[in-house]
């Protein structure tokens, strides 16, 4: 659910996979843990990135699971838990991160147990979980020895009498390539229907890739459409100019909406099921797109624009425009700003949109089996 649940909505979202039956959610901060835990999600919740110190209690009291990978982390953790825990205060649950080879957190396997050991010791605390993420799924050399490296991490746990608690290290990428699943998965990416980058997957990781659908579609309808004689600039700069008499849409959506800027000039996007190109630098509010070739009758401010998803034959996915932006898909989707409405829809149509003054209208406390999909704003107001 982190980043907004990778921009597609984190309450809407928690809300469907806690009806669908989901064991737990992922976060990678304590506030967005609190922000479900504000919106009624139930469910377990683990916060993956570590969290000060001084939240532990809090954490605790609203039923916050925290990842710890950092001795001195702990030691502050441990130490405020012993000092400041009221007897009701529930115990908070630790899931221990594992450094395996993605130096980015986590204690060495080396000084696993002695960690363990100190939270079996600290009266408030549960060791939870152990854990640890790959660096590269699509690397079978190192995704072996990472494997290799966690396992002998809970090996030594289990010889020393420790439970492990929940063992997990699969994330999107390690389901494709069939690393183990152990306890717990942690599917990110593939929960929204995107396939990660870079990874090539086989057997029942290929069945996987190609079952999966993209819950989003980013969607807008001009602000203007304007003929422009040639030799006319569009946008700051200007970094385009029209070579003949072209017809322009603006569309109101840009890189404050998380339409990155970088994205200037390269691109498309598309109406009446046709490609068009994206031209000019993307301004914080606006870009605007060539339609002067779009078959039939001249494209006016009516037409729906389809940046992300499927119209007619054509599609343009994440990972398209991730290409187009030197970036990758994680990127694309997760930085779409919250100002952006997202609508989103179920087999029987229409049941909730999210805006920043109504997050959640429309919205059900509890719904089932749906489907999201995020779109730019169609009008300023």
């Amino acid at each position: 659910m982190k980043a907004d649940a990778y921009g597609h909505g984190a309450v809407p979202v928690a809300r469907v996979l806690q009806a669908v039956g989901a064991d737990g959610l992922s976060v990678a901060t304590f506030d967005e843990a609190l922000e479900l835990r504000a919106a009624h999600v139930r469910l377990p919740l683990l916060v993956l990135f570590p969290v000060p110190a001084e939240q532990a209690l809090a954490a605790a009291r609203a039923r916050v699971a925290l990842a710890v990978g950092d001795r001195r982390l702990l030691a502050d953790l441990l130490r405020i838990v012993a000092a400041h825990r009221r007897p009701r205060t529930p115990i908070l649950q630790l899931h221990l991160e594992v450094e395996t080879g993605l130096g980015r957190g986590g204690l060495p396997p080396e000084s696993v147990v002695e960690a363990a050991a100190a939270i079996r010791a600290t009266p408030g605390v549960r060791l939870a979980g152990t854990w640890s993420h790959l660096a590269a799924a699509e690397d079978p050399v190192g995704t072996a020895a990472q494997v290799a490296r966690f396992e002998a991490a809970v090996g030594a746990l289990e010889r020393a009498r420790i439970a492990p608690g929940t063992r997990h290290l699969a994330a999107s990428g390690g389901l494709l390539v069939g690393v183990p699943t152990y306890d717990a998965i942690r599917p990110g990416l593939i929960v929204y229907g995107i396939a990660p980058d870079a990874v090539v997957p086989d057997g029942a990781g290929a069945a996987l890739a190609g079952a999966v659908r993209p819950a989003l579609a980013v969607r807008a309808r001009p602000v203007r459409v304007a003929e422009l004689p040639a030799g006319h600039g569009v946008s700051y700069g200007p970094s385009f100019t029209t070579a003949r008499e072209s017809r322009i849409a603006t569309l109101p959506i840009g890189y404050g909406d998380g339409w990155a800027r970088v994205g200037s000039n390269r691109g498309e996007s598309l109406v009446r099921g046709t490609r068009v190109p994206l031209v000019g630098t993307i301004a914080m509010d606006a870009l605007m797109a060539d339609v002067t070739d779009v078959p039939g009758p001249p494209v006016t401010a009516d037409d729906v624009f389809t940046l992300i998803g499927s119209d007619g034959d054509e599609t343009i996915a994440a990972g398209d425009v991730a290409r187009s932006r030197t970036t990758i898909s994680w990127e694309v989707v997760a930085t779409m700003a919250r100002r952006m409405p997202r609508v989103y829809h179920a087999a029987a149509g229409l049941v909730g949109l999210r805006t920043l003054i109504a997050r959640e209208a429309a919205w059900p406390a509890s719904n089932s089996g749906t489907a999201t999909s995020a779109t730019s704003r169609s009008t300023r107001s």
